[in-house]
């Protein structure tokens, strides 16, 4: 009798690429909740906190577009699911440049269309983690 074992290939994330997705949701959601400190207190200092988040959630994204963009190459089983994934990474991050070319006007200029484009880009950011992690993960799913 001779024993075989099956090998279980990963067909998720990568664990760099899921680090990457994850980190947009929290930088995203800080220059939101930022802008709403500032939008009540007009304390300058706010609108910079949430330039220097936004900037953050942008590096971060663009690393996780491009193992997005990896992934949708790589992807033969899932292509649409995939490229729905990709799209929505893309519009958050073309969102978010937008976003942090607002964030760069001077002080209350940037209000309220900073505030506004930072909570969708931080929704898109969370509809993005959301489906990068369920959609997207290991375990068998079709």
């Amino acid at each position: 009798m001779t024993a075989t074992a099956e090998r279980t290939y990963r067909s998720g994330l990568h664990p760099l690429h899921g680090i990457l997705l994850a980190g947009t949701v929290p930088l995203f959601l800080g220059a939101t909740l930022c802008d709403y400190a500032y939008s009540t207190s007009y304390h300058i200092q706010w609108g910079t906190f949430a330039s220097w988040l936004i900037a953050g959630g942008l590096i971060f994204n663009g690393l996780a577009l491009l193992c997005g963009l990896v992934g949708l190459f790589r992807a033969h089983a899932r292509r649409r699911l995939y490229l729905v994934y990709f799209l929505l990474l893309l519009i958050t991050w073309i969102l978010g440049f937008f976003n942090a070319l607002v964030h760069a006007r001077d002080a209350w200029a940037m209000m309220p269309t900073g505030f506004i484009l930072s909570t969708i880009v931080t929704v898109l950011a969370c509809a993005a983690t959301w489906i990068g992690f369920s959609s997207l993960s290991a375990g068998g799913k079709p």
